[in-house]
């Protein structure tokens, strides 16, 4: 049987039970990437096994029917006394039943590429696509291995990052404001997607949550004591996760994000964590920002998401009224257009 919990004590009791879990699968931080969907943790107990699936429901517009997507980031199902030879045919059905009964037409998910047998818990439940590599450093090796195995001009480009600026972490409201603008010039400068741009509530409520830890670095300019450049990191049990940054234009030369990155990979290593993930390329894409990443470390982590069409005939419906027809890749394909 299928329940479901939306209330933070159960939720993160539930949460809390599972051996292996990240931020992403908190109720804080469903709660702060909610916007107007309703977020939902799916609890599914059968004998031995457990499965916790966190989705954010969402009204489907000018229809009575709903969907459901994950947060931004990196969630999927968290399970446990599963092996590599889990029989996922019973949770299929219950899974099933519930998002029929529920009038869901079609799930979305993005998996997390540290739970690998999140493959196994959906299987042939819809489909599974790999859709790029994330980049990550392994903290379980010394500082020094790990600075190593950087690209040669890495190296060149923080040593000169350090001549020029310090490294504080952000303690005030006016050092988190610093963050947030530059945060957003940089938005600006690439054109960024609506989705991408967050308010200063959204930061303060992810300072405070008692979820799982954030650590605000910033860059500050050795001569004029200016902050120049900021970044956010996200850290939960043996996992940090490199999560938003910014470089006011004007500094970026100096390329500060590569230093706040360098800093937080020592103090991760020093804190005993086992895995620095910086993510992947644009929309999962072999691009600049990749190959930014890799000049850290050549370790990759393939990234995958979860789709699943519940009821084929309305989502097919669904399409035809949004005549989103021929945008192939997209899911689910009758939202295409940002309805």
């Amino acid at each position: 049987m299928i329940q479901t919990i939306e209330e933070k004590k159960y939720w993160d009791d539930f949460i809390s039970s599972f051996e292996e879990s990240d931020l992403y699968h908190t109720f804080d931080y469903h709660m702060i990437s909610k916007g107007g969907d309703r977020p939902i943790l799916l609890k599914y107990i059968h004998r031995e096994c457990i499965i916790g699936l966190p989705l954010l429901i969402r009204k489907i517009p000018g229809s009575t029917f709903f969907d459901a997507t994950s947060v931004y980031g990196y969630a999927g199902p968290l399970y446990k006394n599963i092996s590599i030879d889990f029989d996922n045919k019973h949770f299929e059905g219950e899974l099933l039943e519930y998002f029929i009964s529920n009038k869901i037409i079609a799930v979305f998910s993005r998996l997390n590429p540290f739970l690998p047998l999140q493959h196994k818990v959906l299987g042939l439940i819809g489909s599974i696509e790999k859709k790029g590599p994330v980049v990550t450093i392994d903290l379980k090796k010394s500082v020094e291995l790990q600075r190593r195995e950087f690209a040669r001009r890495l190296k060149g480009q923080l040593n000169k990052a350090r001549r020029y600026c310090k490294v504080k972490k952000a303690t005030t409201d006016e050092e988190f404001e610093d963050f947030v603008k530059i945060y957003h010039e940089n938005m600006d400068r690439v054109n960024a997607k609506p989705m991408y741009y967050f308010d200063n509530q959204y930061f303060k409520v992810l300072a405070k949550s008692n979820g799982f830890e954030t650590e605000t670095l910033l860059a500050v300019h050795n001569e004029t004591n200016e902050v120049i450049g900021a970044s956010l990191f996200i850290y939960k049990n043996s996992v940090v996760h490199y999560h938003l940054s910014g470089t006011k234009s004007e500094y970026l030369p100096l390329m500060p994000t590569k230093l706040l990155i360098d800093e937080m990979r020592i103090k991760a290593t020093q804190m005993g964590l086992s895995c620095f993930n910086l993510g992947g390329g644009l929309a999962s894409a072999n691009d600049t920002l990749l190959q930014f990443k890799s000049s850290f470390s050549k370790d990759m982590n393939d990234f995958y998401v979860w789709k699943l069409v519940v009821q084929p005939e309305i989502y097919e419906k669904l399409i035809e009224k949004s005549n989103n027809g021929t945008k192939g890749d997209f899911f689910p394909l009758y939202r295409c257009n940002g309805v």
